[in-house]
């Protein structure tokens, strides 16, 4: 009998970047959210005397014995993470093949990594009989990605494709309290019709955009206080969706990625800026890179009478118009 998991990506509204340590432990920090209807896969094959890992999407395979010490070299590093830590438990003791799968790549800045870690992690969970609930498994994603494995990045993906739908997460002294959001039906809607999601491509590295970040908040000045002003637009963003006001929310998202850009080099480039001031002038309210920046998915909320022109502008800037919709679940995982 197989098991498989899967753990949804998310979009990220404002706070991003104040999850990242040592700015959420010595400050606080404050993130909001949503999960969307992209997935991250894991399948699991219990038998045989090895553990063999394989990637549906880049044809990649691994074999190591029981017993083999894995080498973390850039090579589905995050799931050789996720074994040693349920071998290095004496949980797992037999062998077993990995089908990994995910709906966007890496360096999309949906959080796909971990998602990919935590739906593991849920399948592993599963097989073994082993339940964790959600604020152990988030946390257990966010060890074995960030400090074991060594991957940099904040708190909030982990969260995200655990615990799924609209939160609003705050992170201090290596704690997280996750609010779920109880939108009105017809807020959901509008907002979910008002958005326009595209690729933009570009080079998305993460890693590098959140060193200098760091690197800028321990030098004090202009980042730190970047970064306590993309905290409190946080709050206001949350209150003004709770509130459904979505013409102030897509105002107070302009001025978050104002206030994102002032992080670090990287986050844009004159490519984004040139296609920020395109949609804004075709008529959004705000938008904003989903991730570290550099690339990747962007989305912006529009009046729905002006979304064509949107669309068109994003078009008129060769990026890929691309359609998500919100999903309230977390992480499922399931015998087959």
């Amino acid at each position: 009998m197989l098991v498989r998991a899967r753990a949804p990506l998310r979009i990220s509204f404002g706070g991003g970047g104040t999850d990242v340590s040592p700015y959420c432990d010595e400050r606080g920090g404050a993130v909001l959210n949503t999960t969307i209807n992209r997935y991250a896969y894991a399948t699991l094959v219990p038998g045989g005397d090895r553990l063999e890992i394989r990637s549906l999407d880049y044809d990649v395979g691994l074999s190591y014995s029981l017993d083999d010490e894995f080498v973390f070299d850039g090579q589905l590093d995050l799931a050789k993470g996720v074994l040693d830590h349920f071998r290095s438990s004496g949980d797992l003791s037999g062998g077993l093949t990995i089908y990994l799968h995910n709906d966007a790549p890496p360096g999309s800045g949906l959080g796909s990594s971990s998602a990919i870690c935590v739906a593991l992690i849920a399948a592993l969970c599963e097989h073994l009989r082993h339940p964790l609930d959600s604020y152990a498994m988030a946390e257990l994603a966010y060890r074995i990605e960030r400090e074991d494995v060594g991957i940099k990045g904040g708190r909030q993906d982990q969260y995200a494709a655990t615990f799924g739908g609209f939160n609003f997460i705050e992170y201090g002294e290596g704690k997280a309290i996750v609010n779920a959001l109880r939108l009105r039906p017809n807020v959901l809607f509008e907002l979910e019709y008002s958005l326009v999601f595209a690729y933009v491509g570009g080079q998305h590295f993460s890693s590098h955009i959140i060193d200098r970040q760091v690197e800028n908040y321990l030098n004090g000045g202009a980042a730190v206080v970047a970064m306590d002003r993309l905290k409190e637009l946080a709050y206001e963003m949350k209150d003004a969706l709770l509130r459904g006001q979505l013409q102030e929310f897509g105002t107070l998202m302009h001025e978050a990625w104002q206030a994102k850009k002032g992080m670090a080099d990287g986050i844009t480039t004159d490519r984004i800026d040139a296609l920020y001031d395109a949609v804004r002038g075709a008529g959004a309210l705000g938008g904003k890179i989903s991730g570290a920046g550099g690339g990747g998915f962007m989305f912006f909320l529009c009046e729905p009478t002006r979304r064509f022109a949107v669309q068109e502008a994003l078009r008129a800037h060769d990026a890929e118009l691309v359609t998500f919709s919100f999903v309230h679940e977390g992480v499922q995982a399931w015998s087959v």
